[in-house]
């Protein structure tokens, strides 16, 4: 009981495959995803503050670094599942929620509830904070897919991945959104340039969408 079954159950993070079911060059962990979806956005916060944006650091990473404790208790659903449509979106974020909550009640102590809810929420929201967990999020679909197709795996399901992340990418209004699309992606564009997979192409259909 306590804090120590919650860190306890962060060995379990490490045990979550993403993109379940698919073959993959490489697998990741939902443990893994979430270190480096902290590392992105520390730098994507690091452009927004030097064009002037207020960033509240401590939420940015509560919320990056706790955003997919939830799958502990339903797994990785593959984002085209996850959202076929925004009836099972809401159905399987109140589940995860739910479970959170149950999870919080039964093991966390009552002077630390009100942290753990705080730090464990969905953080994807409209404040800068927010978006930017949302393109970090999918800057790690973009690039967890990219490492796949530039081996040259014919999987579609991660060129449908790379294409969704990159179209969600591009309509956040961020600084750090347009310094992702100006000087980050065309060198990971450049570099994939002799897959046998056309990773260009697909990048300019995503983009002109």
């Amino acid at each position: 009981m306590g804090i120590h079954t919650y860190f306890q159950s962060l060995t379990d993070l490490e045990r979550i495959i993403r993109c379940p079911g698919k073959f993959k060059f490489q697998d990741h962990s939902v443990a893994e995803h979430s270190w480096k979806v902290v590392q992105y956005a520390k730098t994507l916060a690091d452009i927004e503050e030097s064009n002037g944006v207020a960033v509240d650091w401590k939420k940015l990473y509560e919320i990056t670094s706790s955003h997919d404790y939830g799958e502990i208790f339903i797994g990785d659903i593959k984002t085209p599942v996850k959202h076929f449509s925004l009836e099972l979106r809401s159905m399987l974020q109140q589940v995860e929620e739910g479970m959170v909550d149950h999870f919080i009640d039964e093991h966390i102590p009552e002077e630390m509830k009100p942290i753990f809810r705080r730090q464990l929420r969905e953080g994807k929201d409209d404040s800068v904070e927010g978006q930017i967990l949302e393109v970090a999020d999918k800057m790690d679909q973009v690039y967890e897919a990219f490492a796949e197709l530039q081996r040259g795996n014919t999987e579609k399901e991660f060129v449908v991945m790379y294409r969704n992340a990159l179209i969600k990418i591009k309509e956040i209004e961020l600084h750090c959104v347009k310094y992702f699309l100006d000087h980050i992606l065309p060198d990971l564009v450049r570099e994939g340039s002799r897959s046998p997979i056309d990773i260009a192409r697909i990048t300019d259909e995503a983009l002109a969408m």
